[in-house]
C-alpha cells in the first residue's frame, strides 16, 4: 500500500509486456467504474523502501490508488488480507479491481495525511499535539484487533515472503542490520562473536507466544489519518509472530520520535485493549518487549544503511541520530535482555559515534546528568556507552560535615549551603566548573549528543558534592534553559 504524501508526475517505465504500469491501470480503472480517469499521478518519493509503482487517479467516479507491483507473491498476500480485514469491520482501504496476472490492481484512496505528517506538523520542540496524540491512542487500541481477533483468521498459505516470524526471520533481520548498516557504515565487530549473540538474542525472542498476526509494518507512516480517525496500510509482510514485535513498531518508530512519557502511557493503552480481548499475561508480555524494541530497531537500521548509505536516499538517513537516540535511552533503562557481549559492545559504539547523530537536520534535545558521590564507594560508572562527561573533586573543599553543627546535615540543606556559599574557594570551584560543563553542554547540544554527564565526589557524599551538584543543576536549568536529572547516588 502507498504512503500518500508527495505526490508527483512519474517516470512511464514499460513494462515486460510492452504496456505501461499506468496505461494498465487506467484499463482497471474504466473496467471498474465505466469511465476513463481524467489524470493519473505517481506517488511516493525517496521515503519508499518499496519496488512498487504507484499512482492517483483521479476521474469522475472517484479518486483511486493504483499499484503495479511485479512481485506477484507480496500482491496476493496485500490483497488476501485486505479483504480479510475489510471483512471484519477493520479501517483499511477497499479493494477495487484487480489484475493479478499484470501484477496491478486499485484500492481505496484515503487521502494523504499520515499519522507521521500530523505528528510534526502539531509538534511543538518536544510536546506533541493532542489532535496527534488522540489519533495514536485510537490506533494501539485497533492494533488488538488484527494481531487477535482479525488475525486469528488470515490466510496464513499467503503471507509473504515468510509464514511466521521464527528463527530464519529474526536472523535475516539481525544479518540485515550487521550488513547494510554496520559493514556498510564501516563499523568493526568481530562476526563469530556478533553471530553467537545473534543466536542467543534469538533463543530469547522466540520464547514469547508467537501464534498471534504480527502486522510487520505498523508505524506512523502507514497509518493514514482521515476526519481524524487512523486507517491502516502496508500490512502485506505480515504473518504469524509475537504481540511485541508491533506495537514496538510504531512507539519506538526512529522519525517520529516519541517522548518517553508518550511511549510509556501508549504501551499502557495498547496493553489494556489487548488484556481485554486476549487474557494477554501483561508480565509476560513486558519480559520479552525489550526485547522485540532492539530487533525492529536493527530491522530499521538495517534498512537505513541499504537505502540511505547504498542507495543513497537522504530521508532514510535522517531518521538514524533518533534511532541511535532510542538505542542510549534502552541500554540506560532496560540494558540488553540477554548475555551478549559484542552486540552491546557494537552498540555503545554506534550511541558513541559523533558521525551517527549528524544526518539529516534532527535536532535532539540534551539533557544533563548530575549527581554526586562518595569515594567511598567509588567513581559512578557510565551508563550511557559514550564514555563522556566530567568528574568533580570536592575532597579539595571545606568540609561542614566537620563541624558538629552541620554534621548530621546534608549539602541540601539551607544551613549547610549557606555556610559553603560564603567559601571563596567553592565560589572559584563552582565557577571554573560551570564554565566547562557549559561549554561542553553547548557543543554536545550542536552535535545532537542527548546526554552530558557531570558527577561531584567527595569524602561521604553528604554534603560539599551534593551542594555542588546542586548549585550547578540550578545554574544549568537558568542559563541554558536544558532538561536537567540530578541524582545524589549516597546521599
Amino acid at each position: 500500500m502507498p504512503r500518500r504524501p508527495g505526490a508527483r508526475r512519474g517516470s512511464r517505465l514499460r513494462g515486460d509486456d510492452g504496456n505501461l504500469p499506468a496505461d494498465v491501470l487506467a484499463k482497471l480503472y474504466e473496467a471498474r467504474f465505466g469511465t476513463p480517469p481524467r489524470s493519473i499521478a505517481a506517488l511516493a518519493g525517496d521515503d519508499s523502501a518499496s519496488a512498487r509503482r504507484i499512482y492517483r487517479l483521479s476521474g469522475d467516479a472517484l479518486s483511486s490508488i493504483g499499484v503495479v507491483n511485479d512481485d506477484l507473491a507480496e500482491n496476493r498476500a496485500f490483497l488476501s488480507f485486505s479483504k480479510h480485514f475489510r471483512k471484519a469491520g477493520l479501517p483499511v482501504p477497499e479493494i477495487y479491481a484487480e489484475d493479478s496476472l499484470k501484477g496491478a490492481y486499485l484500492e481505496e484512496d484515503l487521502g494523504d495525511q499520515t499519522l507521521l505528517g500530523l505528528l510534526q506538523a502539531s509538534r511543538r520542540g518536544s510536546k506533541i499535539g493532542e489532535s496527534a496524540l488522540q489519533v495514536y491512542r485510537r490506533a494501539v487500541a485497533i492494533l488488538p484487533r488484527f494481531q487477535i481477533t482479525a488475525g486469528r483468521g488470515v490466510d496464513i498459505r499467503v503471507c509473504w515472503p515468510r509464514a511466521e516470524f521464527d528463527r530464519q526471520s529474526i536472523l535475516w533481520d539481525l544479518n540485515y542490520f550487521k550488513y547494510y548498516f554496520l559493514r556498510l557504515g564501516g563499523f568493526l565487530f568481530d562476526e563469530q562473536r556478533l553471530e553467537e549473540d545473534f543466536a542467543r538474542f534469538a533463543s530469547h525472542l522466540l520464547e514469547a507466544d508467537r501464534s498471534y498476526f504480527l502486522y510487520r509494518d505498523f508505524q506512523s507512516r502507514n497509518i493514514m489519518v482521515r476526519s481524524g480517525d487512523p486507517w491502516f496500510i502496508d500490512y502485506q509482510g505480515g504473518r504469524r509472530g509475537a504481540l511485541q514485535y508491533d506495537v514496538a513498531s510504531l512507539l519506538y518508530d526512529a522519525k517520529a520520535d516519541l517522548p518517553e512519557p508518550a511511549r510509556k502511557d501508549l504501551l499502557e493503552a495498547y496493553l489494556r485493549q489487548a488484556r481485554k480481548i486476549g487474557r494477554v499475561s501483561r508480565e509476560k508480555f513486558l519480559r520479552h518487549y525489550p526485547g522485540y524494541v532492539y530487533v525492529r530497531i536493527f530491522q530499521a537500521l538495517g534498512t537505513y544503511g541499504l537505502r540511505g548509505f547504498f542507495e543513497r536516499k537522504p530521508l532514510f538517513l535522517q531518521s538514524i541520530p533518533y534511532a541511535m537516540r532510542n538505542i542510549e535511552v534502552l541500554l540506560r533503562e532496560r540494558g540488553f535482555p540477554v548475555e551478549a557481549p559484542e552486540l552491546v559492545r557494537v552498540l555503545k559504539m554506534l550511541v558513541a559515534s559523533p558521525r551517527l547523530r549528524l544526518f539529516g537536520n534532527a535536532s535532539l534535545e540534551l539533557t544533563v546528568r548530575v549527581q554526586s558521590f562518595s569515594y567511598k564507594r567509588g567513581i559512578p560508572a557510565d551508563d550511557r556507552g559514550h564514555g563522556g562527561g566530567f568528574v568533580f573533586d570536592c575532597r579539595a573543599l571545606p568540609n561542614p560535615g566537620r563541624l558538629a553543627r552541620y554534621a548530621e546535615r546534608t549539602g541540601r540543606d539551607r544551613p549547610v549551603a549557606s555556610y559553603l556559599s560564603r567559601q571563596p574557594r567553592v565560589r572559584r570551584f563552582l565557577r571554573r566548573a560551570e564554565e566547562m560543563v557549559a561549554d561542553s553542554a553547548r557543543n554536545y547540544r550542536g552535535r545532537n549528543f542527548t546526554d552530558l554527564s557531570v558527577a561531584f565526589g567527595c569524602t561521604g557524599g553528604r554534603h560539599r558534592s551534593v551542594y555542588c551538584a546542586e548549585a550547578l543543576a540550578s545554574f544549568l536549568r537558568k542559563t541554558l534553559h536544558v532538561p536537567v536529572e540530578i541524582e545524589h547516588r549516597d546521599l
